[in-house]
């Protein structure tokens, strides 16, 4: 009787599995790991990224409080000199004052001759005064009220030697007279109603009715489909054009309303150049645009400091009859 075969033992395939699988374990932990690295370093690197973005911040943070550093040293400089002046105004008055306080201690009991000296003192200061306000400010109203009472102190000062003071007193009067409000005032007034003007301009003109019979024969076919307008009369310009090109001559009006502010000659010469040559490629040519650029013209020649011989010599005389000259 044969013996039953008995199966085969179930070790062999169990001795495979464990590798397999320690295997396993370690690709996956490798896997894991490498993972994990990758991520370290990308997490290394975005820290190194923002650790420059901070650098670069703090450096450009920096850069800005020196500049604002400079600009407050610059501004307290300035300052600093603008007080220097006004010290130095202040002093100079303040002496001034001592002076008239001096004269008035001193003429408070004196004779005639001494109330005749405070008054020439007053009229030499108010003529001062006025010619200040006229070459500085280019106040033409305040200067004639201050020209007015220097004629009111001189015309009770006696004596025949002073007969030629009151008339160059009258002539230097109707030569202020004669600049009305003021030559700044009138300009500014005058390129008011300038920059107004410039609004009414057309900027299309129709072409003469005598043009279409000598126009081409393929202008007079397309006549009826389109509208041929030559770039000579209508600049070569786009909405977006325009509308930069007016802003620029605002501006440049601008520039020279604050030139006629400042007296600045140069200035206000260099910026209605610039209106000029704005005007043609703005509008096209027309007789509204030609009397507008004729007034140009006539503002361009304007003297924002015009000189008035007659200007100061009625001071100058009166100190120098003071010094005895």
């Amino acid at each position: 009787m044969n013996d039953p075969v008995s199966p085969p033992s179930p070790s062999r395939p169990l001795r495979w599995i464990v590798p397999i699988t320690a295997l396993v374990v370690l690709a996956a932990g490798g896997a894991w790991g490498w993972t994990q690295w990758q991520s370290r370093q990308a997490q290394e690197r975005l820290r190194e990224e923002n650790d420059q973005l901070q650098v670069q911040g703090l450096l450009d943070s920096v850069e800005a409080l020196r500049r604002d550093q400079r600009s407050t040293s610059q501004r307290v400089q300035d300052a600093a000199a603008t007080n220097r002046v006004l010290r130095d105004e202040m002093l100079g008055l303040s002496q001034r004052n001592a002076l008239l306080e001096e004269n008035l201690a001193k003429l408070a009991d004196s004779t005639r001759h001494g109330a005749q000296a405070l008054q020439l003192e007053e009229a030499e200061l108010l003529l001062s005064q006025a010619g200040q306000r006229l070459a500085y400010a280019d106040d033409a109203e305040g200067a004639k009220r201050l020209y007015a009472l220097a004629a009111a102190s001189l015309d009770d000062v006696q004596g025949n030697e002073y007969l030629n003071l009151r008339q160059a007193l009258m002539q230097e009067r109707n030569a202020v007279d004669a600049l009305g409000p003021g030559v700044r005032a009138q300009t500014q007034a005058r390129l008011g109603r300038f920059a107004q003007a410039l609004t009414a301009l057309p900027e299309q003109i129709d072409a003469p009715a005598d043009t279409a019979v000598g126009s081409p024969w393929w202008h007079q076919v397309l006549a009826p489909f389109v509208t041929i307008t030559p770039t000579r009369l209508q600049g070569p310009l786009t909405e977006a054009e325009r509308v930069a090109a007016w802003d620029s001559l605002q501006l440049e009006l601008t520039l020279a309303r604050a030139a006629v502010e400042r007296g600045d000659q140069p200035g206000y010469v260099q910026a209605l150049d610039r209106v000029a040559l704005w005007l043609p490629r703005l509008w096209p040519d027309s007789p509204a645009l030609r009397e507008q650029r004729a007034e140009l013209h006539q503002l361009r020649a304007c003297e924002l400091r015009p000189s008035l011989p007659e200007l100061g010599s009625t001071l100058q005389q009166l100190r120098s009859m003071r010094n005895g000259r």
